[in-house]
């Protein structure tokens, strides 16, 4: 049986046959439109799809990445339209993520002679997500390895932490196809599977890049490195649409959001320090300026000062991933740190923040315990805390604030190299 061509007015949903997107290169994949939320962290207002792909060669087929298990009939159905079973020579799971995984066991019990091609990073996570199956046989890959389906060759690229540590992409070189993984990837379902033909899919494109990759930002610019030289006529990702139309154009907007911009308004020998701050009677406030003018002393310092009342706080998290200092600053309210800062300490997670300087301060009337909150929660994002916060029991006095100029001046001094790591600065234990 021959796959489905693809024409202009393809719907993937009206039937259950492969679809053939280049000589012999299938996708098999599943549709899950009603989709709404994906890993929790993910709204999805357009569903996802699960991508599966078929590769016929001259001496066998490979199947790349299944899916979620519960749309297995889906995949079975597309998958012997085009092959039969005896015939797959290779399986590769570029991700065992459960929803790329799923319909493995079945698969191989169908496959039994096929072999699966895995990161080495995977072997840890096989048996767990594969029901304790020790009898899958595998075989790990790195870059530079490679497997024949005798006129064609699947080129495998470590591509680590894009975004579980096993991730991998498989390229077909005769035919220039980037099977990526999860990389250049979306939650966007829509039956007519292709960029050109799909609706305008760019916001599900970099939404998914700011919740999946953005943490990842360091690993995504090394898998670039491996991507750019290739020649590349279509990238087919796990989820969302087929890039069959300027697929490199979405390799250079991967490029563009993993690059900082930061540079291109300081200099760059100097070092950015953001304090944020939210004060109910302004004494935080206080605190907050005088902090800041004493970083502001140290040669090699840009310091922003960013009063959390002000509005939203999504709108810095691009601010706080790419500045070398942070500083949260919050009063004491019923035994805790006010909301606006908790709301932006808990929309980190999609920021590496691993060695960045951190530090905190605050006023308080009673108990105080707002600033030692939130190192707490700085330490867990793996933030430095060089020295311990600065607290300030009701009105700062002049010579408090002289103490939090010098605790501004003295974090500055850590972030541009100078020593200086003292204890805590509390003045109401001196009353």
């Amino acid at each position: 049986m021959r796959g489905i061509a693809v024409s202009r007015s393809i719907d993937v949903s009206a039937h259950r046959q492969a679809v053939e997107f280049a000589d012999g290169v299938y996708w098999i994949g599943a549709l899950d439109p009603t989709l709404r939320s994906f890993d929790i962290i993910l709204t999805t207002a357009n569903g996802t799809t699960y991508n599966s792909y078929l590769v016929k060669g001259s001496d066998g087929v490979a199947v790349i990445d299944t899916v979620k298990e519960n749309f297995s009939d889906e995949f079975f159905a597309r998958l012997e339209s085009e092959a039969r079973y005896e015939d797959i020579k290779v399986i590769v799971l570029n991700h065992l993520e459960p929803d790329h995984s799923g319909a493995l066991p079945e698969l191989m019990r169908r496959a039994p002679q096929a072999q699966l091609y895995i990161s080495q990073r995977a072997t840890s996570m096989l048996k767990a997500l594969l029901h304790g199956d020790e009898n899958l046989p595998y075989t790990t890959v790195t870059t530079g390895d490679s497997v024949s389906l005798g006129d064609r060759t699947l080129q495998f690229l470590h591509t680590p932490f894009l975004h579980w540590p096993d991730t991998q992409c498989t390229y077909l070189e005769e035919e220039g196809i980037l099977f990526s993984g999860d990389v250049f990837g979306c939650h966007y379902c829509d039956k007519r599977l292709f960029n050109d033909l799909v609706g305008d899919f760019r916001f599900s494109f970099d939404y998914y890049y700011a919740h999946i990759m953005r943490p990842f930002k360091k690993h995504v610019m090394d898998a670039l490195k491996l991507i750019e030289p290739l020649k590349l006529s279509q990238i087919a990702p796990t989820h969302g649409p087929i890039l069959r139309e300027r697929p490199r154009r979405y390799v250079t907007h991967y490029r563009e959001l993993s690059t900082s911009s930061l540079s291109q308004g300081i200099g760059s020998d100097e070092q950015s320090m953001i304090i944020f701050y939210m004060s109910s009677y302004g004494n935080t406030a206080r605190m907050a300026e005088a902090i800041a003018e004493g970083a502001g002393d140290v040669d090699g310092v840009r310091v922003s000062l960013y009063d959390l009342e002000g509005g939203e706080t999504d709108p810095f998290v691009d601010l706080i991933e790419e500045a070398d200092a942070l500083l949260f600053g919050s009063p004491t309210i019923n035994g805790d740190a006010v909301k606006p800062v908790w709301d932006l300490l808990s929309s980190l997670a999609v920021v590496n923040l691993k060695g960045k300087l951190g530090a905190a301060f605050g006023s308080y009337g009673w108990s105080g315990e707002a600033v030692r909150m939130i190192e707490d929660r700085m330490r867990g994002l793996k933030m430095h805390i060089p020295r311990s916060g600065m607290r300030v029991k009701l009105i700062p006095t002049a010579e408090e604030l002289e103490a939090c100029h010098a605790f501004g001046l003295e974090i500055a001094e850590v972030l541009v190299g100078k020593s200086g790591s003292g204890g805590v600065i509390d003045f109401a234990d001196l009353a």
